[in-house]
């Protein structure tokens, strides 16, 4: 199959390269910048050169459409603070228009990369599915990725089946982004538990969400949407100890403090970052908490059973493979 993909240059999407060009694909990737284009070429994909914020404009790269079997959607703007509007325009906008494009070009498969997080905030279930009401997101990026889905599932898709993929918190990369806020945090001395660490946390490693790629833009049918984890959901504590520790950095001692006391904290810090407009969000945020401070499982029956998808890596050899690099 010939596949356009956008955020190849990122983690996870230099993971779905790998996976699609090892599984004999062809892989076109957006680049907006030299070096993006030398990142998927590096990873085996054919560099297009564009950029997602021009998208409204029809520019000339979205030709690329009409050549391929199916489209990507892996880029986003991902930040745990900010307005609503920031990501409607840098996450949503660009969405709908690249799906329209597709829908347009009769391609067969739409995969967006959406999140688990859709239903971190006010769903408090310690195991949710498909079928379990989101609730009300607590951070910008989720609220509008939840919108995302709404909106492109609620669009005419003609010949296009829209798939959507929610994975957790992603990891499985030295240099992953979100990893970078624990560091700074331990860093700057302000890394705390919560609760002792001991609630279950859920995650998906890189190669299993390229897995669950692949399985989605071949046998995903059209409004298809799952969860993708490793299969293998432990305590904050357990996880991100070994997490930290591939990066040498450690944790093990790190104080504790009560969920009880930690919300109304997030609350103040919030209400104050917020009134000052505040560009970073503050030490601890209500997404922390709800992070760190209560059991959250996603239930990947789904993706076993309409797709397939079993775990390809191990949370042991992931961070095996971490650490030797």
């Amino acid at each position: 199959m010939k596949v356009f993909l956008t955020g190849g240059s990122g983690s996870a999407g230099g993971a779905i390269i790998r996976r699609l060009i090892g599984e004999g694909h062809t892989v076109h990737a957006l680049a907006r910048s030299t070096e993006a284009a030398q990142a998927v070429k590096a990873a085996g994909a054919l560099p297009v050169r564009g950029d997602l914020a021009e998208i409204a404009a029809t520019p000339a790269w979205l030709d690329v459409l009409s050549r391929v079997d199916a489209v990507v959607h892996a880029a986003a703007f991902m930040e745990f603070w900010g307005p609503d509007q920031l990501f409607v325009d840098r996450n949503l906008r660009p969405a709908i228009a690249l799906y329209q494009a597709a829908v347009a070009a009769r391609v067969k498969h739409f995969v967006l990369i959406s999140a688990a997080s859709v239903s971190t905030g006010s769903n408090r279930a310690d195991r949710v599915n498909e079928s379990s009401d989101p609730g009300r997101p607590n951070i910008a990026y989720s609220r509008v990725k939840l919108r995302t889905e709404q909106e492109l599932l609620a669009l005419p898709h003609g010949d296009t089946a829209l798939v959507i993929i929610r994975p957790p918190f992603l990891w499985g990369s030295r240099s992953a982004h979100n990893l970078e806020g624990f560091v700074e945090s331990v860093e700057a001395g302000r890394f705390s538990w919560i609760d002792g660490g001991r609630h279950l946390v859920d995650y998906c490693h890189f190669d299993n969400l390229a897995h669950a790629v692949t399985l989605a833009m071949t046998r995903g049918e059209h409004g298809l949407i799952c969860y993708i984890t490793d299969g293998d959901p432990r305590p904050a504590r357990q996880f991100f100890t070994s997490l930290l520790a591939t990066r040498g950095i450690d944790v093990s001692g790190a104080g504790s403090f009560p969920r009880a006391m930690a919300s109304p904290v997030a609350t103040l810090m919030e209400t104050a970052a917020k009134a000052r407009r505040s560009t970073t969000p503050p030490p601890l945020t209500h997404w922390i908490v709800t992070f760190m401070g209560r059991d959250r499982v996603y239930d990947i029956t789904r993706a076993r059973t309409s797709l397939g998808y079993q775990p390809t890596i191990s949370v042991d050899e992931g961070l095996r493979r971490m650490a030797r690099s």
